[in-house]
């Protein structure tokens, strides 16, 4: 009885509460900068560690988005009984046909261009003779800025060094990533559920699990939808640009139409350089500068109309992207990896939308405009 009544005792006693003074505004800044700071330099460290890998890390997201696009096709073999290693099989060998197909369709027009290269810069430097008055105000107003700030110019000094040496350098590299992107797709489309499977066993409650079972499925469903869907416009878009070079007589249309399905693959900056493109060959092929300019206004006759109408029809319906986010990633990632960055740019803001819209409470970024 005593034990008891001294335990009651002491549970009676209340320990003495310690009030900690209220911090001050500048202690309270300084701690949600050092926050903001470490945040920063995670980030930092992040995207230089992404340039530093860019050997492996490259060719191995490429094949996971790939792996994404590719997935459906996958998943309904193996709902008739196919094993996923078979099914991921018949994936790659499928992919790698395509490009074989590819290659062969553009190599015999390809070769023809490389030969007639003489021919069109002696074509070149006569059409741009035409442009021989603006050229001159150009240059009269570059002398008057050089006259006004000093400056003699910019040196530009070229290596002479590149040749077989470079070229013997490079290509294990590339076989390299080659096999390493082949590698990632094959293993990404055979594991994808047993990966989904042990990412979920690791979450140590059910509404984690929740979530991330939600991540995987968004990120799935955005990414392949909207790769599936950009895929069958652009192929539509090269076949009409194909068509309309070839009515107006410019040689090789389906080259450049199947040109326009892989650039127009890279938002904003791959339109460009099809722009370029076709208004070099418009001066190769035509007598005036007017003619010259008639494939680049079929281009972009056609690529305005899939911009403005189809592709907000098709994708629009089931994602909605700022622009401007759409345009920071792609200079992000075309800064960090090349061009193969520009094509892994949307996809990857698709996934950071995901994450973001289970994680943050509230945020519909990516969400279809029905919702």
């Amino acid at each position: 009885m005593s034990d008891r009544k001294a335990a009651v005792a002491l549970s009676a006693k209340k320990a003495p509460i310690v009030r900690l003074p209220p911090k001050s505004n500048l202690e309270i800044l300084l701690a949600r900068g050092s926050q903001t700071a470490v945040i920063l330099i995670g980030l930092v460290v992040f995207v230089f560690a992404l340039s530093a890998a860019e050997y492996i890390l490259m060719p191995i997201c490429l094949g996971v988005v790939l792996g994404l696009m590719l997935g459906p096709i996958a998943s309904r073999l193996e709902a008739r009984n196919m094993p996923p290693g078979i099914s991921a099989t018949i994936v790659v060998l499928l992919f790698i046909i395509g490009l074989c197909l590819f290659a062969v369709a553009v190599a015999a027009p390809l070769s023809f261009w490389i030969e007639r290269l003489p021919q069109i810069w002696a074509n070149l430097k006569v059409q741009l003779a035409e442009l021989k008055g603006p050229l001159e105000a150009l240059r009269g107003v570059r002398d008057q800025l050089r006259e006004i700030t000093g400056s003699e110019g910019i040196a530009v000094s070229v290596d002479q060094g590149v040749g077989v040496e470079s070229m013997a350098t490079l290509a294990p590299a590339v076989i390299g990533q080659v096999l390493i992107f082949f590698a990632s797709l094959y293993f990404f489309v055979a594991t994808r559920h047993q990966t989904r499977i042990a990412i979920l066993r690791l979450c140590f409650n059910r509404r984690l699990r929740w979530r991330v079972a939600h991540v995987f499925r968004d990120v799935e469903r955005l990414v392949s939808d909207y790769l599936i869907s950009i895929s069958i416009i652009n192929i539509l878009e090269g076949v009409a640009v194909g068509i309309g070079l070839w009515i107006v007589g410019v040689p090789s249309a389906a080259m450049w139409g199947a040109l326009a399905i892989l650039t127009n693959f890279i938002v904003f900056i791959g339109p460009a350089v099809m722009v370029v493109v076709l208004f070099v060959i418009g001066l190769a092929e035509f007598d005036t500068l007017g003619g010259s300019l008639l494939p680049v206004a079929i281009y972009l006759t056609i690529n305005m109309i899939e911009a403005q109408f189809v592709t907000p029809i098709v994708i629009g319906k089931r994602m909605t992207l700022n622009p401007f986010v759409v345009l920071l990633s792609l200079v992000f990632w075309i800064w960090l990896w090349g061009p193969l960055g520009g094509f892994i740019a949307v996809p990857a803001l698709l996934v950071v939308f995901a994450l973001a819209r289970n994680i943050i409470p509230g945020m519909g970024w990516g969400e279809t405009q029905s919702r």
